[in-house]
């Protein structure tokens, strides 16, 4: 299944914040959307799936497998949400219900898509605990999110994105609110999982060092338009744009150098 976005414009009142962006996505691809902050990304990942806020409209195509997203009916996105297409956020406080446990949340987002029964969806909760690499997973699931540090929530949260086995998942930075070994292990989690399932990935970011290592293609954005894309190994040793090209300068600050890509 692949991704094909053609001139998206997202509006908000009379300003258009995403202007005419195009990139496409195909099966088994990882690609990155990166850009400083209101250059755009984060609305963009958001209109693939029907959840800009009030007050925002888009316009333009997002064909997933052939079906056009724009102008599709809520109930249908709903659908598709967490069954073909899984979406993790940078807070997992966003995503989880603080008076369910967790593996009651992870059962539900089973349940809303396949039709097994309350026991089955428990028992696939704790497995897909261990497969999130949670510590004592059966004992874990019977937790609130309070009780859980922020690595161990977004774990949950990328257990409930991919509970389903979806083909594509978007992450809109995922990574941003933990410190770097924790941020480490999620990248390296989200990689195994996304090439053990043969996912696609949209990896949304302002961080050029992180995506170099989770993604092989880029879509750089200023003020929602599109200034280069192409291979992440070129963006990083060729870049185009001043755009890119200040992405690689602050990547570099943090001892990071070019080469390390995926």
């Amino acid at each position: 299944m692949s991704l094909i976005v053609r001139d998206l414009v997202i509006t908000i009142g009379d300003r258009r914040v995403v202007d005419g962006v195009s990139f496409e996505v195909p099966d088994g691809a990882r690609v990155g959307l990166i850009g400083e902050s209101g250059s755009g990304k984060s609305l963009t990942a958001l209109a693939l799936l029907g959840l800009l806020p009030d007050g925002a409209t888009a316009s333009g195509s997002i064909l997933w497998n052939g079906r056009e997203l724009v102008g599709m009916r809520d109930r249908e996105l709903a659908e598709l949400r967490g069954d073909e297409i899984g979406i993790v956020f940078q807070e997992p406080r966003t995503a989880l219900n603080p008076i369910r446990t967790v593996g009651r949340q992870i059962a539900e987002s089973i349940r809303i898509h396949q039709p097994v029964s309350r026991r089955e969806a428990a028992q696939r909760a704790v497995a897909e605990a261990e497969r999130m690499r949670l510590p004592a997973p059966a004992s874990i699931v019977a937790r609130y999110p309070h009780q859980l540090s922020g690595g161990q929530r977004q774990r949950v949260a990328i257990a409930m994105a991919l509970a389903c086995r979806p083909r594509l998942l978007i992450a809109d930075e995922p990574t941003t609110a933990l410190d770097v070994t924790i941020q480490a292990e999620i990248l390296e989690l989200l990689l195994d999982l996304v090439e053990d399932d043969g996912m696609s990935l949209v990896f949304i970011t302002h961080d050029l060092a992180v995506l170099s290592q989770i993604a092989t293609h880029a879509v750089v954005l200023e003020d929602g338009r599109v200034v280069e894309q192409g291979a992440l190994s070129t963006l990083l040793t060729e870049p185009a744009s001043p755009v890119t090209q200040g992405l690689l300068r602050d990547a570099t600050t943090t001892l990071w150098r070019p080469g390390g890509a995926a």
